[in-house]
């Protein structure tokens, strides 16, 4: 077949309710070169601080409701997003999504290649 469908709820967060969730639909989607997972950030909350470096995996972050703030700790910068809006990262950069709004955040992340 040449192509595949899922939904977020085909697969199980692998991050507490209370955080929001996180989707990895790389798998139910067959991909093998590109990675897709949803992210929901309730207000308060982070993500992981993380680099790809050891993977060389380019990450995109496409807000899809809510505002977030990308610290990218290496360089003590941080970068404001709200919806509609998208952020490139090359694998070296160190990252952290923070959700400093009052309400729950919701994005779509992109990583390529696996």
């Amino acid at each position: 077949m040449g192509y595949d469908t899922a939904t977020k709820t085909d697969v199980d967060s692998v991050a507490p309710e209370e955080w929001g969730g996180l989707w990895f639909l790389k798998g139910a989607l067959g991909a093998d070169r590109l990675g897709l997972s949803v992210l929901e950030l309730e207000p308060g909350r982070k993500g992981k601080e993380h680099d790809e470096t050891k993977t060389g995996q380019e990450e995109i972050y496409y807000v899809v409701e809510g505002a977030v703030e990308v610290d990218l700790t290496d360089r003590s910068e941080t970068i404001a997003l709200e919806a509609d809006e998208v952020i490139r990262l090359d694998p070296d950069e160190s990252r952290q999504i923070h959700n400093r709004g009052d309400e729950r955040a919701k994005l779509v992340l992109v990583g390529a290649p696996l």
